[in-house]
């Protein structure tokens, strides 16, 4: 078991400090945990079990694994009965509204749950743990920033690992190699169904024109019909558009960062596509203040593209994503989602990506994707890297 540093145990008392005041505020006496990602958050680790937390700050760990022994308040259970079991030994009161994560735990786990804690009135643990996520605290802030230095120094050896007559795939393969050198943990969390990657998307040439089943901001065909999305085994060749869009999980909080190379020159509408992307970026950021709604800030992407004549290329071309950013941090798709009728507001330390992408024919994917932390002064650009397309053969 790894033992938290003193830093990481503060950060963990005010992370259940900020769930215990959203129950409260919900009216929820009680919190049942399921998820890796949730539990995480509450407690520093992932293990098989159930994390139970009171309104007033009592975890107790029901745990069917071993290996937490040296973690206060930890009961080892077989089965979920034993939960009710142990609050009844120590005198604890049942729930009479309960947080349960009702849309990632099994229709049949809830339905042997509910009974067991008296039938309590059940809300969705899942959209309370997002909400509070999506603010993150001086401990997440430092973690993003670590991995937004490293997910730099990736982009950075790219250059380097382009060789001609590469396909898509093969230069996608070298970059998750340098990824995992400079300390990716590989596995990449989303939330919800159709949010299946591997350590990210690399697109070339038409193939970024190709939609995908799955909930990201441009498609691409994939290698099979089991992982439709992304690379699909194009040859680079000279006037292709390359989208590198890949993981910034070098630990448990992540950044996105997108940046555009080309083998060779572009064409004309490519590289003002690819400026009015870093101009959105830009204006944003000169007209953000607390507060602004993520619809505003879709719609000032949007009037962007529209001014440039660029509207059909705008976010895809055969299909076309409806939003231009998002929240993140130990998913890559937390709230808020930048939508055209969001009433979300990026609120102080909100972590959030922005990716204004368009999409040209026979060229590929432009424009850029930053992380950008919300401060009192305005956006803060978290991933530091050079904005203009690279061209690999200069």
């Amino acid at each position: 078991m790894n033992t938290l540093l003193p830093n990481e145990q503060q950060d963990l008392q005010l992370r259940i400090s900020k769930v215990c005041r959203a129950m409260q505020q919900a009216d929820a006496e009680a919190c049942l945990l399921v998820t890796n990602v949730n539990i995480f958050y509450l407690t520093g680790l992932i293990y098989t079990g159930f994390c139970y937390l009171t309104a007033d700050g009592e975890i107790i760990h029901f745990v069917k694994s071993p290996q937490l022994q040296e973690v206060p308040n930890v009961v080892s259970i077989r089965k979920p009965e034993q939960i009710a079991e142990v609050l009844t030994e120590r005198n604890l009161p049942f729930p009479k509204t309960l947080l349960l994560e009702i849309d990632a735990v099994p229709y049949s786990q809830i339905q042997r749950l509910i009974p067991l804690m008296g039938t309590p009135r059940i809300l969705n643990a899942s959209t309370l743990m997002r909400q509070v996520r999506s603010v993150k605290t001086p401990y997440e802030i430092a973690q993003i920033r670590r991995s937004a230095s490293r997910h730099a120094a990736v982009y950075a050896t790219i250059p380097q690992l382009f060789r001609s007559g590469m396909t898509d795939v093969e230069l996608q393969i070298e970059i998750e190699r340098q990824m995992r050198l400079h300390g990716s943990v590989g596995n990449f969390r989303g939330y919800g169904a159709n949010m299946e990657i591997f350590m990210g998307s690399l697109l070339v040439g038409d193939n970024a024109q190709q939609p995908s089943p799955f909930d990201f901001a441009l498609g691409g065909g994939g290698t099979s019909p089991i992982a439709p999305l992304g690379a699909n085994g194009t040859r680079i060749e000279r006037g292709h558009a390359i989208m590198v869009d890949m993981a910034g999980n070098y630990g448990a909080w992540m950044t996105d960062m997108t940046r555009t190379f080309s083998v060779g020159k572009l064409s004309e509408q490519a590289y003002k596509a690819h400026q009015v992307s870093m101009d959105i970026h830009h204006k944003v950021q000169h007209a953000f203040a607390v507060g602004m709604s993520c619809a505003e800030v879709y719609q000032q992407a949007y009037t962007e593209a529209e001014k440039a004549d660029l509207l059909p290329f705008f976010m895809g071309t055969k299909q076309q994503a409806k939003f231009v950013g998002h929240g993140l941090g130990l998913e890559i798709n937390e709230p808020p989602v930048l939508t055209p009728r969001s009433n979300e507001m990026l609120v102080q330390n909100t972590v959030f990506a922005l990716e204004p992408k368009f999409v040209i024919p026979s060229v590929g994917a432009v424009g850029i994707e930053n992380t950008y932390l919300v401060t009192d002064n305005g956006l803060e650009t978290i991933t530091l890297f050079e904005e203009n397309i690279i061209d690999l053969e200069a």
